[in-house]
């Protein structure tokens, strides 16, 4: 049946709230934005040398143990709980969550990746995407906020909904550990879009416990991520700051 110009047309347009919620997370977590990820590789540099990682399979086994029993698990915690606390304005909420977060990094070139991006994407924040608060939130806390915090913080000034926003964080996440296996293994770009496929479930899992997740439900059981991360720092040749 032929449609006439009287009768409404669903055209799909996306509210206003909503294409800005999804111009800044597209934006936030490019691999564009300039916080540096590509420099790093979460101690997986290692684990290829030490031929841990050697093909898809082994990739997706290792960064799916590291989403949802490490550094994944807990970044998208401390994402979750620094939103709400920033949302609701609870300065000394968030300065907890901040030492907590920074306390529970295993490595000291972990501790330089997270803080370092951290502190990138408050700068740039703060100079092209600045919010109401923002310079109150962080000058509360007494230590700087890793990458996770501030991503979360940032997000809530914006209005920016907390479910999508921990998606697109894990996403780029994973996307950028696979980035780096693609270099190191190597991998050809459709192997890449494999596991970026395999791994889809695992990203919606993490994501959906996270925000279900109170602190006293941190934890990380990938001894041997750690272990890469640590032995990283003495590695003989590397690419990636850790």
């Amino acid at each position: 049946m032929l449609m006439t110009t009287n009768e409404p047309v669903n055209t799909g347009h996306l509210a206003e709230h909503e294409a800005a919620a999804l111009y800044r997370l597209m934006t936030w977590l490019s691999p564009a934005f300039p916080v540096g990820g590509f420099s790093y590789s979460s101690g997986i540099e290692w684990a290829v040398e030490a031929g841990d990682i050697v093909d898809i399979a082994t990739l997706a086994d290792w960064l799916d143990a590291m989403l949802g029993d490490g550094s994944g698990f807990c970044d998208a915690t401390f994402l979750v709980h620094a939103y709400r606390a920033a949302e609701a304005g609870e300065d000394v909420s968030l300065r907890d969550i901040a030492e907590l977060a920074a306390a529970f990094v295993p490595s000291r070139e972990r501790q330089l990746e997270t803080t370092s991006q951290g502190r990138a994407f408050i700068d740039i924040a703060r100079a092209a995407w600045d919010a109401d608060g923002l310079d109150a939130m962080v000058a509360a806390c007494s230590t700087p906020l890793i990458y996770p915090v501030a991503v979360g913080v940032v997000a809530a000034l914006h209005g920016v909904p907390l479910a999508p926003t921990l998606h697109a964080f894990l996403h780029a996440l994973v996307s950028n550990w696979i980035s780096v296996a693609s270099r190191l293994i190597p991998l050809g770009q459709t192997d890449s879009q494999r596991v970026l496929v395999m791994l889809e479930a695992a990203v919606a899992a993490t994501a959906n416990r996270a925000l279900g997740a109170t602190l006293d439900d941190l934890g990380s059981a990938t001894f041997r991520a750690d272990l890469a991360s640590l032995r990283h720092e003495t590695q003989y040749t590397r690419l990636f700051r850790s």
